[in-house]
């Protein structure tokens, strides 16, 4: 089994800044797909929308 590189390297650790930086881009581009998506498909984004209602109103607290 072929060693694996510890995250204690410094020289491959990045800096909670970095990863927060990629971590918002990731998460804007996914909105961004579903946004994309949601207009190439406004039926299936609108039943997923009253699925997503249904799962939140019987969601027990």
């Amino acid at each position: 089994m072929p060693d694996r590189e510890s995250p204690e390297k410094p020289e491959t650790q990045e800096t909670d800044a970095e990863r927060m930086r990629r971590r918002a881009r990731f998460l804007r581009e996914r909105a961004e797909a579903r946004e994309l998506r949601d207009r190439v498909q406004p039926r299936r984004a609108k039943a997923a929308r009253l699925r997503h209602a249904l799962r939140m109103r019987t969601f027990r607290w």
